[in-house]
């Protein structure tokens, strides 16, 4: 078991490892870089992807605080001529352009209503602007699984249980995906979308992974078999 490492504000950050190749540091919430020293901003548990070089701080704040690069699940609560407004829980709406999808032109854009829920990644977070969303990757192209999101069901967790389901080796999406056929998209910001095959199912895999957020892979297992009568 890997040792848990809490910080508070101030300390310096070693993010440099022996297995580490990607030249690229990618800071989530908690963190800033400056003078060529990476420090906490926030008091929490220190958490690192070597997949990816992210770290993140994981703390029981309340708020999201936007991080370039994050996936966000976003509900859009405003239209204006060149885009939308979209609330994705931070202590500001982000703007999502219209062109910010795949294939959108001028004469071919997306027509979201208000109360849409969209699936996007930050691109701008800065202190002195607002937020700014895109829903298609603007290196490939691709939409890569971001935009809108039809049907299902949407609901909020605390920011540390996001933080954990967006690893692919989550152990509830890992159980439940051995049980049941269903879509997911999570947020970073403390959101998570669902489709299932029924409203049934949809709202079990729900209760499971806010179920889950203190459990390990063995209980996520038993508690999976126990929502599904399988004891």
């Amino acid at each position: 078991m890997a040792n848990v490492k809490v910080v508070v504000p101030g300390d310096i950050i070693e993010t440099r490892t022996e297995a580490n190749e990607e030249p690229v540091l990618r800071l989530g919430p908690g963190l800033t870089h400056q003078n060529d020293k990476t420090s906490a901003v926030v008091a929490g548990v220190l958490h690192n992807s070597s997949d990816s070089n992210q770290w993140w701080v994981a703390s029981n704040k309340r708020r999201y605080s936007p991080a370039e690069g994050e996936p966000v699940v976003g509900v859009v609560v405003a239209r204006h001529g060149e885009g939308y407004r979209v609330d994705i829980g931070s202590a500001h709406d982000a703007l999502l352009p219209l062109l910010a999808f795949e294939g959108a032109t001028r004469r071919n854009k997306p027509n979201l209503a208000l109360g849409s829920v969209v699936y996007a990644r930050i691109v701008v977070a800065n202190l002195m602007m607002e937020p700014e969303i895109e829903c298609f990757n603007s290196h490939t192209g691709k939409s890569e699984g971001y935009g809108e999101l039809s049907g299902g069901f949407m609901f909020k967790c605390s920011l540390g249980l996001a933080h954990q389901l967006i690893s692919a080796k989550a152990p509830v999406l890992n159980a439940l995906g051995s049980e049941l056929a269903f879509e997911a998209a999570v947020g970073v910001n403390g959101r998570v979308w669902i489709n299932a095959e029924s409203p049934e199912k949809t709202i079990l895999v729900a209760n499971a992974i806010k179920n889950s957020e203190h459990l390990n892979a063995s209980q996520c297992k038993q508690m999976v078999k126990e929502l599904l009568g399988r004891n």
